[in-house]
């Protein structure tokens, strides 16, 4: 190896190859990561406004005509029923169908605009521990858990189905809505002339506004029906009196095709509300021996009327559990380095590209 000539290698003479990356982008084309909150994320069938504020469903077309049937039919009352009556009765019809309209519109944008009881949908890691709970088998393949647990309500068996769409098992009153996709509360039904499910947060709210809505009705319908008698009674007949206020027809069309059905959903709703029932349970007859069921009593009943209606309509608002306007909590992966990877073989920079050569010059010379 004495006679071993060699010849400093220059590193920057070696033909490295350019590694191919793909550029980064210039910081201003990052997005910026503004949180998120829960609404914007939501899986259910519903619309968010004012920031999550306000929360419909999605299918809200029918809304619009109730609310627009009931402020036209009251203006026309108030434009060309009132002053008639305030001159020939007393003043106070004007004052009494105003607190009744404000009253039916609070209630009809309360029953809208609020959450009825939707429960939030379970995480994967509740869902998989539902089914580590559910498989004790040990075994791999996949089994569904099963459709139905029973639990003792006040000396009662009742069964709690399981929901594949929220993965878990609902609580006792709570139905799965199909237009909204949420489980609710307390379900009672889905109601399109208010845009939203009627459950356990919304109910007195609904119940309030049919009860209200019967009453203006009926009073509109009386007051435009006095309105005309007292005009026919003048002399004129009652062909004058609808030509000179042809208003009031419209207005006893609408009442009278809606009164009918207002006052017996008020009724069916009372009757509910004093057995302490939903819609959901009377029509599929989940305690009144329906459909061959067992007529085993409602175990949610007080057995009494006045009971049952202060925990219906005068119980403490629940909270809503779906927190809306939380912010989406998201793991952030470390950033991953920006340097381009270089394969095994090639040196990362020339300072250790010529400390190799010179290592290989020396072992030459030995």
């Amino acid at each position: 190896m004495k006679n071993c000539e060699y010849q400093q290698i220059d590193p920057r003479a070696l033909s490295t190859p350019t590694p191919t990356t793909t550029p980064l982008p210039p910081p201003c084309a990052k997005k910026t990561g503004r949180p998120r909150r829960k609404w914007e994320v939501f899986p259910g069938r519903n619309r968010f406004y004012c920031d999550g504020r306000i929360i419909v469903a999605r299918q809200m077309g029918v809304l619009p005509l109730t609310l627009g049937l009931i402020l036209v039919t009251s203006s026309l009352f108030f434009i060309f029923d009132c002053p008639f009556l305030v001159a020939h009765l007393t003043g106070c019809i004007p004052a009494i169908g105003g607190l009744l309209c404000v009253f039916v519109v609070v209630s009809l944008l309360q029953t809208s605009f609020s959450d009825p009881g939707i429960l939030p949908r379970a995480t994967p890691e509740e869902a998989a521990d539902i089914e580590k709970q559910i498989d004790n088998s040990g075994s791999s393949s996949y089994r569904p858990p099963p459709r139905t647990r029973e639990v003792l309500i006040r000396q009662q068996v009742v069964k709690l189905k399981y929901c594949f769409t929220c993965k878990m098992f609902r609580p006792p009153r709570t139905s799965h809505c199909s237009l909204c996709d949420n489980c609710v509360e307390r379900f009672d039904h889905h109601c399109p002339w208010v845009g939203n499910c009627v459950g356990k947060r919304n109910y007195r709210f609904f119940y309030t506004f049919i009860v209200s809505l019967s009453f203006l009705t009926t009073f509109i319908f009386g007051c435009v029906i006095t309105h005309l008698t007292l005009r026919s009674q003048s002399g004129k007949g009652l062909v004058l009196a609808l030509q000179e206020s042809p208003a009031s027809v419209l207005e006893l069309v609408v009442c009278f095709f809606s009164i009918w059905s207002i006052l017996g959903l008020s009724g069916f709703h009372t009757y509910l509300v004093a057995s302490n029932l939903t819609t959901n349970e009377d029509i599929k007859g989940s305690w009144s021996g329906k459909r061959g069921a067992v007529d085993s009593g409602n175990p949610y009943s007080y057995n009494n009327i006045f009971t049952n209606c202060c925990m219906v309509l005068c119980g403490p608002m629940p909270p809503s559990l779906i927190d809306r306007r939380g912010f989406v909590l998201t793991d952030t992966p470390p950033a991953a380095p920006q340097e381009a990877e270089l394969p095994h073989f090639v040196a990362k920079n020339d300072a250790n590209m010529e400390e190799s050569c010179q290592e290989f010059a020396l072992t030459c010379t030995a």
